[in-house]
């Protein structure tokens, strides 16, 4: 008879691994069991996920250079299709009504939008305001919430406040036809002071996130938050907030490089077609010219996840 296995007091086969020649135990079913320590086991598992890391990080950055100098070609030739554009239709031509003075005191501007001296006071004064208020308070606080994250910063700064004959001409629009008076016209125009945030397309959606609640924990109230970015005609986020203390209204937009300068390129078409001046022909020729150069915006990943959001609605519901 062959001789009996050893087998110990409790009845179960001894489970004790014999070390195998690559550093590994072998298992009861052949598999190889752990011999490295606790220590060990997660100095190799670092090592191995920051290579993976690395690998994914060049293989990104060199994605990224590649949609960005294929947008630069693209970018060229959308500015040569609006220059042919203007080609043919040249800028209008002030009438001989538009070239007249105005009476002293008031404002005339394009599309006959116009205050007379009582309006125009009021509404120069309410710019005052607005510039005090975006100096004293709301762009030391964007400052300050552009310091907190190194990897994206604020864009087109200098030009953050609206040109005053900007804001005269939707007063002026406001008045006319809301029967709104001039404080009150200026008080609803949300954009008299906007600001943009710029992100890398990676850090895009987790930067927005990060921006709304920094926006939040400085005070500011939201009360629009519009996402564009499945839109055939522009691509971003565009969002509208109020200083408390003053009750002032500001924009802050969220963009990529690329989704600022298509905006860049195609805001006189959008301006162009808000004017209401182009005939049915233009229009289209407008609103496909801008198509075409948002069509060529990489959107960032989970940016079409950002929820829309308006304090108006949240309030009906």
């Amino acid at each position: 008879m062959p001789e009996e296995a050893d087998v110990p007091p409790d009845g179960h086969a001894d489970r004790r691994d014999d070390q195998g020649t690559g550093g590994r135990a072998a298992g009861s079913r052949g598999t190889e069991a752990e011999t490295r320590d606790r220590q060990e086991y997660y100095a190799d598992l670092r090592t191995a996920v920051s290579t993976e890391e690395s690998v994914t990080a060049r293989r990104t950055a060199a994605a990224e250079q590649a949609a960005s100098a294929k947008w630069d070609e693209q970018r060229t030739e959308s500015r040569w299709l609006w220059s042919e554009y203007q080609r043919k239709w040249p800028p209008d031509q002030p009438s001989q009504a538009d070239r007249s003075d105005p009476p002293p005191g008031s404002w005339r501007g394009d599309g006959n939008r116009s205050l007379n001296s009582a309006d125009n006071d009021q509404v120069e004064s309410a710019c005052d305001r607005i510039a005090e208020r975006e100096e004293q308070k709301i762009s030391p606080a964007l400052r300050a919430v552009e310091s907190q994250d190194p990897d994206r910063h604020l864009i087109g700064y200098d030009d953050r406040l609206k040109g005053r004959d900007r804001i005269k001409g939707k007063a002026a629009e406001r008045i006319e036809e809301k029967n709104r008076t001039p404080d009150e016209a200026v008080s609803l125009i949300p954009d008299t002071i906007r600001y943009t945030f710029q992100y890398a397309e990676t850090r895009y959606t987790h930067g927005v996130w990060a921006d709304i609640g920094r926006m939040k924990e400085h005070g500011f109230k939201l009360t629009r938050l519009k996402n564009f970015w499945e839109e055939e005609e522009y691509k971003g986020i565009n969002s509208q907030w109020i200083e408390p203390d003053t009750g002032q209204r500001f924009e802050l937009q969220f963009h990529t490089r690329i989704s600022f300068e298509a905006k860049q390129v195609t805001h006189a078409a959008y301006e162009r077609v808000r004017s209401g001046q182009p005939d049915e022909f233009e229009k289209m020729v407008l609103k496909a010219f801008q198509r075409k150069v948002s069509s060529e915006v990489p959107v960032p990943p989970g940016a079409t996840d950002i929820p829309d959001y308006s304090e108006r609605e949240r309030n009906a519901g």
